[in-house]
């Protein structure tokens, strides 16, 4: 027995709609990916909070900072430059941590850095 074509379109919406969770990430706005990053954090119970001249940084509670660029290339080049020395880049963002580090310290920058790879 044939079915109607026109019933997989629906069907596909149905199926799809169900996908989600509430404990899903936060929606990235490619827009704002400070924004986006900080709400990540929050989500993961981690005080930080947006600084810099167009708000293009994050200072994490714990020390770490996280400053944003337009391009990962931008990102990259900054740390050529001298002036991203000992940061890891991850995309468009330099997370730059304090030399010192501890257990629950390391805890906090994976959590950070699945933050920032998601964005």
């Amino acid at each position: 027995m044939k079915r109607p074509l026109f019933l997989l379109p629906s069907l596909a919406l149905v199926a799809i709609s169900g996908c989600g969770s509430s404990d899903a990430a936060p929606k990235v706005d490619k827009s704002d990916l400070p924004g986006s990053a900080l709400r990540c954090l929050e989500s993961r119970d981690i005080p930080a909070r947006q600084t810099g001249e167009n708000g293009d940084e994050l200072e994490l509670d714990a020390g770490p900072k996280i400053k944003f660029y337009l391009t990962a290339d931008e990102a990259i080049a900054e740390q050529f430059r001298g002036r991203g020395e000992g940061a890891e880049q991850i995309g468009t963002a330099l997370l730059s941590v304090p030399a010192e580090t501890s257990k629950k310290n390391d805890d906090l920058l994976h959590d950070v850095e699945i933050c920032l790879a998601g964005l």
